[in-house]
């Protein structure tokens, strides 16, 4: 069992080759390249992770949960990329993040819809709440993360070079998570939106599994996104025009 995780994890601890990496161009290019792969398929990851921690209170407490689950998946990648070549036999983990994720939208929907025909409830808080959604946040990382790990060991077998491109994706990541959290406060259409694009994420998840093997590309999913963005957008115009329009007759009467 030692012998294993010395075989698996030992690399990570060669102080030789962090030198080698650090000084080496070719290598930086190779981590570039990494970090862009990261972004392409963690876009998805990231609307996922706004609209887990949009259902914490307060904006301070959605912000530390991103912060506090942005080190738990430093944690996760790291000992993710030392299994690297046993995950792609893991298809169940992808099978059970996409049953999580249908969930999560099946929840929210019924929520809201509760939510029209009850008095309003004042939202939990807590630290137990944030550590929910914390461990939350973790676990759909290290289920996302089977894909980029093994794109990125495809393209480099140095568990180093993998390691920084993983970890400094993972950083870019939270900053579009907290972006796109930032937008969700100032335009409530965003947040359904979110959870549709959530549930073709989860059918996304679950056909990539080796025993369907349908790969959606990661640009399809970019240029998706695009287009439901846009059209909350104009949703979100409409409606504002709509609210002045009928504040301002409400005014005149």
């Amino acid at each position: 069992m030692v012998h294993i995780i010395e075989q698996l994890y030992g690399p990570f601890f060669d102080l030789s080759n962090w030198i080698k990496v650090v000084d080496s161009g070719s290598d930086w290019a190779i981590i570039f390249s990494l970090i862009l792969i990261e972004c392409l398929l963690s876009v998805d990851n990231a609307v996922v992770l706004a609209a887990q921690t949009q259902s914490l209170p307060t904006l301070r407490q959605q912000k530390k949960a991103l912060i506090y689950g942005l080190w738990g998946s430093y944690l996760m990648r790291f000992i993710m990329i030392g299994l690297g070549t046993f995950l792609i036999h893991i298809w169940a983990v992808k099978v059970i993040g996409a049953l999580y994720l249908l969930y999560l939208v099946g929840h929210f929907f019924y929520q809201r819809h509760q939510k029209k025909h009850a008095t309003t409830q004042k939202p939990k808080q807590g630290s137990s709440v944030l550590w929910v959604v914390v461990l939350q946040v973790v676990m759909m990382d290290a289920i996302f993360s089977v894909d980029s790990v093994l794109a990125a060991l495809a393209i480099s077998s140095n568990p180093i070079i993998v390691l920084i491109g993983g970890l400094v994706g993972i950083l870019v990541m939270r900053g579009v998570a907290e972006l796109i959290l930032s937008f969700m406060k100032r335009i409530p259409e965003l947040e359904p939106m979110a959870y549709y694009l959530i549930a073709f994420i989860a059918i996304k998840l679950f056909l990539s599994i080796p025993q369907i093997g349908i790969e959606i590309p990661s640009w399809l999913f970019v240029i998706i996104l695009v287009i439901a963005v846009v059209a909350t957008l104009l949703a979100h115009q409409v409606n504002s025009h709509r609210k002045q329009r009928s504040r301002s007759e409400v005014k005149k009467s």
